[in-house]
C-alpha cells in the first residue's frame, strides 16, 4: 500500500520533488532527456536545495570536462563514462561505492 501511495505522489506535478527523486533523475536532467514538466520541477528543487544543487553542479563540471577531453588525443575511454554514471547513481541511492 505504501508503495502505491508513493507512486501516486510522484505523479503529482504540483508537489515539489524530494532529494531522492532528484537523485534518480539527475543524470537524465543533465542529459536533457526529461520531459518539460519533470525538468521544471527538478530545476526548482535544485534552486532550493543546496546539497542537490552542488551535486548537479559537480556533475555538470565533470560532464563538461569529459566532453572537452573526448575530442582530443587524450580522449576518455567509453567505459569511464559508464563507470562515472554508475558511481553517481550509487551516491544518489545513498550507497557507498566500493573501491575496485
Amino acid at each position: 500500500m505504501a508503495s502505491l501511495l508513493s507512486r501516486l505522489l510522484r505523479r503529482d506535478p504540483s508537489r515539489p520533488m524530494s532529494c531522492a527523486e532528484v537523485g534518480e533523475l539527475l543524470q537524465e536532467y543533465l542529459d536533457d532527456v526529461l520531459d518539460d514538466a519533470r525538468a521544471a520541477r527538478l530545476a526548482a528543487h535544485l534552486e532550493e536545495c543546496r546539497r542537490c544543487g552542488l551535486e548537479a553542479d559537480t556533475y555538470r563540471r565533470i560532464k563538461q570536462s569529459l566532453a572537452e577531453r573526448r575530442g582530443g588525443h587524450d580522449a576518455v575511454p567509453d567505459n569511464a563514462i559508464a563507470r562515472l554514471r554508475e558511481f553517481g547513481e550509487q551516491l544518489a541511492r545513498g550507497e557507498h561505492p566500493h573501491e575496485h
